[in-house]
């Protein structure tokens, strides 16, 4: 049974209070972590943006958004408890005249962390933090939330970095990648570290290939004017895809210290080999969602989506990359986004290599599997081989030996969102970025984004609702005598 141990009150701004992200993560978050007694009653929880709200309108604003964004019922009394937490400040944070007296007023002169978290475009990160230190609320133990992406390009990161850094030490900055905060990639440190059936074979000489991947079954919808000057590079590559391969192939840290950690997930960065516009062709894959059927229902394809109904954005990406060095010299790491596939998962695949010789014949050969699925159902799959049970003969079947969160365990665990948000109040960094990791990230995506540029790279094109997306992305494996893993085949 989940044990939830409180945190100290704190006080948290959410910049962007009315927006998107607070509707469908942060508030029904919040409410979570008080219903389950983590959150101290005396917290105040205050939502700012530029909208005309009173406390009383934030509330029932609030309570709207965590009965649509949560599975189970609202309890009334518990409800009744939390509403008190929240409050509302009508602000344009980035207006350098703005009055800041009445979110002043509703934070007080307690001893205790402010917390602003900033769910709105990056483009104005750095004019909030100013703004922040100016009104005198950047103090003592106070700490900023950054979502990703952390800019769009390196040069662009490097100056968030350094407007947020004026204002805030790199101890009191939290970059949150909410792919972090699910328990499956958490637990990979103690799948990998805390057992010696793999860290003896989480190497070259074990290991053919990893995959990961990241498939959504939903189109832009009406985030298509941000996406189209994103894409599946810099909205999904560069931050989940590449905290997943660090987690995946950074070397033992000497404790789970937060600098040890995200020192080892540097060094994966650093070793991982730059994007050449004379491989970036056979390395890479670009593409783009046209028409299809997805769940039964025909969609559109991704230009139709837009208004001028021209782009060469990629909704997909594959990428083959490599980490030279001397734990994964010449193992393949696969990675791949994109929308409107078949399903909505993501998940990890480390395929060990075949055993050296085929004593049950070569067409009952197989290899063994690990699969760690992050969504939508989270767990941890290995596949051994076993004899098929009967008479006739010896006939070997690979099957998984299956560990379920939800059957395991058989509770609501806190989601990710949850998690992080409690690991702020209590200052862990080890799950969040530092500057050095966004920056070195950008870097790579920055070299691949000049290559494909610089080779004129095609974008191809898929049917929506297809299982791997173009056929140039399993070309991508099978030019290696390879496959995508898919639905456990």
């Amino acid at each position: 049974m989940a044990k939830f141990i409180p945190v100290e009150t704190f006080d948290l701004i959410i910049f962007g209070g009315t927006g998107d992200l607070s509707q469908r993560k942060l508030l029904p978050a919040l409410y979570h972590r008080y219903a389950d007694g983590q959150i101290p009653a005396e917290s105040r929880i205050v939502g700012v943006s530029r909208t005309e709200m009173s406390d009383e309108e934030f509330r029932a604003f609030a309570f709207e958004a965590c009965e649509a964004h949560t599975k189970d019922p609202i309890d009334k009394d518990c409800w009744a408890a939390f509403e008190k937490l929240l409050s509302f400040a009508t602000l344009d944070a980035t207006d350098p005249s703005a009055d800041w007296s009445g979110l002043k007023a509703r934070l007080g002169d307690d001893d205790r962390p402010a917390i602003f978290y900033l769910a709105v475009t990056p483009k104005i990160y750095v004019p909030i933090c100013e703004a922040i230190g100016k009104a005198g609320l950047a103090d003592g133990d106070a700490r900023v939330v950054l979502e990703k992406p952390i800019g769009t390009d390196l040069e662009s990161a490097r100056t968030i970095n350094a407007g947020v850094g004026e204002v805030f030490s790199e101890d009191r900055i939290y970059r949150i990648d909410h792919y972090l905060g699910k328990e499956t990639v958490q637990n990979l440190l103690v799948l990998r570290f805390g057992n010696t059936l793999f860290e003896p074979l989480w190497n070259r000489t074990a290991i053919d290939h990893i995959q990961i991947t990241v498939s959504e079954n939903v189109g832009v919808g009406d985030r298509a004017g941000y996406y189209d000057s994103a894409g599946a590079v810099r909205d999904m590559l560069q931050n989940h895809l590449l905290q997943l391969l660090c987690l995946i192939a950074m070397e033992p840290p000497n404790s789970i210290n937060a600098d040890e950690i995200r020192t080892e997930k540097i060094k994966v960065l650093n070793a991982l080999r730059p994007m050449e516009a004379k491989c970036v062709g056979e390395d890479t894959v670009r593409a783009q969602y046209g028409p299809g059927t997805v769940g039964g229902e025909k969609v559109k394809g991704y230009l139709e989506e837009l208004e001028d109904g021209e782009s060469d954005t990629e909704t997909f990406v594959a990428v083959r990359a490599w980490v030279d060095n001397w734990r994964w010299a010449r193992v393949p790491f696969y990675l791949r986004t994109g929308k409107r596939m078949r399903t909505r998962h993501s998940e990890i695949v480390v395929q060990f290599r075949e055993a050296p010789h085929a004593m049950f014949g070569e067409d009952q050969a197989h290899s063994n599997r690990l699969i760690i699925r992050l969504q939508p159902d989270e767990g941890v799959q290995l596949y051994v081989q076993i004899k098929e049970p009967g008479p006739g003969g010896l006939r070997v079947q690979s099957l998984p030996l299956n560990l379920s969160y939800a059957e395991t365990f058989q509770v609501r665990y806190p989601d990710a969102y949850e998690r992080l948000l409690m690991d702020v109040v209590r200052g862990n960094l080890a799950l969040f970025m530092r500057r050095e990791e966004v920056e070195e990230a950008w870097e790579w995506v920055d070299g691949l984004l000049e290559s494909w540029s610089a080779a004129n790279t095609p974008v191809f094109t898929y049917s929506a609702g297809l299982e791997d997306g173009p056929v140039e992305a399993r070309m991508l494996l099978r030019q290696d005598g390879r496959d995508w893993w898919s639905n456990g085949k």
